[in-house]
């Protein structure tokens, strides 16, 4: 037989309440007043046969008992948040919130938001540029694009074209350093976001894929891609940029590629949302305007001899 559970009103009094701490806050936070929070709690220890909370002079503190039962309360309704949101915005068809690095938000999606903007006036945009990892289910995020391996099997997963390093810097440094070897002597930039990748991605697989020793190089390390590659618009030095960083800031002239030798990672970048939901208006839309809008300057990449990094002999 399955034991019955105590009112649900009592069991979120005692989950804010030993969250905070305090009876007081937890009561403000419910919008009761403390007498009524006092007694949910109360009603709960009696359904439970043992205190929740030792009451103390001017504080609480929680029991054994209560320190058994809090953490289940917190993930219990931390998980009837998430499905209430997710509910929610499985019927908003008005809204879409995008979650993508900084840098690929600074150098690739923002510049180009604006066409999605106008084509869709009817879904308002939310954006959250950061890497940090996001619950799909639960999070108030609706997709993610993420840069890596595909690891993603419990979310629906596209992958976006395959993705490729090329040296970059201003027209003037390329005419100081008009060959391969000559960046031997070059100001290199260091973009260590993507020291995670293997088989990394680097400057010394670049100069491997030339048929070139890399020389010990001291450089400028960033841990943005996006600032290694401003970094290079001002002529600090030359970067190995990935192709959307890079590619408005070569189209515009601000970069220039001199060396049609690039080297092709393991990773790419992906779109991600929850399973099923791909088949909502907003997320498709949005999904095959990311496709698309890659798709444009697709042709960037037959300029190069790309080697996948794979074929690059180790050190």
């Amino acid at each position: 037989m399955t034991e019955r559970l105590p009112p649900l009103t009592a069991l979120r009094a005692f989950e804010a309440a030993s969250r905070h701490m305090s009876f007081a806050k937890a009561a403000d936070e419910l919008h009761v007043t403390p007498a009524a929070l006092s007694f949910q709690i109360k009603s709960l220890e009696e359904h439970l046969g043992t205190p929740l909370f030792r009451r103390l002079n001017r504080a609480v503190e929680l029991t054994e008992a209560g320190k058994t039962l809090a953490p289940g309360t917190a993930e219990g309704f931390q998980t009837l948040a998430g499905a209430w949101r997710a509910t929610r915005r499985l019927l908003d068809d008005s809204s879409l919130t995008i979650t993508a690095g900084p840098a690929l938000t600074a150098k690739w999606l923002a510049p180009r938001l604006f066409d999605f903007a106008r084509a869709h006036p009817e879904i308002e945009l939310r954006f959250s540029a950061t890497l940090k990892i996001i619950d799909l289910e639960r999070d108030d995020v609706d997709v993610a694009i993420r840069f890596g391996y595909d690891d993603f099997d419990d979310l629906y997963s596209v992958p976006a074209r395959k993705e490729w390093l090329t040296p970059v810097m201003t027209p003037e440094l390329a005419a100081q350093y008009p060959t391969p070897q000559s960046l031997e002597h070059a100001p290199l930039l260091y973009d260590d976001s993507i020291d995670f990748l293997n088989p990394r991605c680097d400057w010394p697989t670049w100069f491997r894929a030339a048929g070139l020793t890399f020389p010990p190089s001291r450089g400028l390390h960033f841990s943005n891609a996006d600032h290694a590659i401003d970094a290079a618009v001002t002529g600090a030095g030359v970067a190995l940029g990935r192709r959307p960083m890079i590619i408005k800031d070569v189209m515009e002239g601000r970069l220039v590629t001199p060396f049609k030798l690039a080297i092709e990672t393991k990773a790419r970048f992906r779109f991600l949302c929850v399973k099923g939901a791909e088949k909502r208006a907003p997320i498709a839309a949005f999904r095959d305007w990311f496709l698309a809008e890659i798709e444009k300057t697709a042709h960037i990449s037959d300029d190069f001899e790309i080697i996948p990094v794979e074929d690059i002999p180790a050190s």
